[in-house]
């Protein structure tokens, strides 16, 4: 059967299979599931574990060897075979044959990458899905990863505010297992209190990155001078181009928001803003003659830049995205250089 890696617990709860398939490339889901058939196996007196390490070097006849012969430690053994590439080789007729004719109290667990569809279809693999158990590890999509992170935090009994949430995922850029463990530094620091924006900020271990909002609103108000040396201060103190972003994005989300409510003479907060923050009052007299949009479209820029998806210098592209903010400066379009 093919299982959703949620679905797991609770088939392993119902009992072992002779075979275990766990496939991706997320490396903490991975790691996840197959702690979760290692405990079930434990639990179910499997103890004796051998692995194998599956390369071009590896010979197939080493484990049908130990298939065959008996354990001098416990009657229930399971063999961990961690083949990166999916790619058994020689070896595939031998895993066709495990999953088809399983052995008693005998489990094996193949770890590999993603499988794509061409692999997903060769007959080891079908025999997996249809005599054990395949679970194949999805990447969680980049707008789902703030909610991934709460329902992380929910699963440690802490609470945490959307915006430090999506702060988190803009500094670990889709690394899962940085995000989890940047979340489990972040329990021990709130100890008992819910997570925010500025915890989030100390924990970085430098407390001048509270002058990325500094930065933000300096900009917001038009104050191009205070901006740029404050920027130039964060830079000097090695803070993450990603962090000084996100604070001139949400300031600008909350500039737009501002205009709209103004324009459609509503004051409810739209859902895609939740994130936006509140104007002061120098950035709402700007209001009217700011270019929002090219100032937004050229943050997108920006995070292409930082990211290597677009040419240009990190600090320079932000460079320019804070003095058009403030009104100080223009900043080319391609190269994300100042002109």
């Amino acid at each position: 059967m093919r299982l959703r890696a949620e679905q797991l617990p609770a088939a392993l709860a119902r009992g072992m299979t002779g075979i275990y398939l766990v496939s991706g490339d997320e490396p903490l889901l991975v790691g996840e599931a197959a702690d979760a058939i290692r405990a079930a196996a434990r639990a179910a007196g499997y103890a004796d574990r051998r692995v194998f390490f599956i390369d071009r070097s590896f010979s197939w006849d080493e484990l049908r060897l130990a298939t065959q012969s008996l354990s001098l430690f416990a009657e229930r053994r399971l063999f961990e075979l961690r083949m990166p590439n999916g790619k058994p080789d020689k070896g595939a007729a031998l895993l066709t044959q495990l999953a088809e004719q399983p052995v008693s109290d005998l489990t094996y667990l193949v770890l590999t990458d993603k499988l794509d569809r061409k692999a997903s279809d060769v007959p080891w693999v079908q025999a997996i899905e249809k005599h054990g158990t395949w679970v194949p590890i999805l990447p969680v999509d980049t707008a789902a990863l703030p909610g991934w992170l709460r329902a992380r935090a929910k699963m440690l009994h802490i609470d945490i505010d959307p915006t430090a949430a999506q702060l988190i995922v803009d500094r670990v850029e889709g690394n899962l297992l940085a995000a989890q463990q940047e979340l489990e530094k972040l329990k021990l620091l709130a100890n008992g209190a819910a997570i925010d924006v500025d915890l989030v900020l100390r924990s970085v271990g430098d407390s001048a990155r509270y002058d990325v909002f500094q930065l933000a609103e300096a900009a917001a108000a038009g104050d191009g001078a205070r901006a740029l040396r404050v920027l130039l201060g964060l830079k000097s103190e090695g803070v993450e181009p990603t962090l000084i972003l996100w604070a001139l994005l949400r300031e600008l989300r909350g500039m737009w928001q501002a205009r709209e409510r103004g324009r459609l003479r509503n004051n409810a907060r739209g859902s895609g803003w939740n994130l936006a923050a509140t104007p002061s009052e120098r950035a709402m007299a700007r209001l009217k003659k700011l270019a929002l949009a090219p100032l937004l479209i050229q943050a997108g820029h920006t995070d292409r830049v930082i990211k290597g998806l677009a040419p240009g210098d990190a600090w320079s592209a932000l460079t320019g995205l804070t003095g058009a903010f403030a009104g100080a400066l223009q900043a080319g379009a391609d190269s994300g250089r100042v002109s």
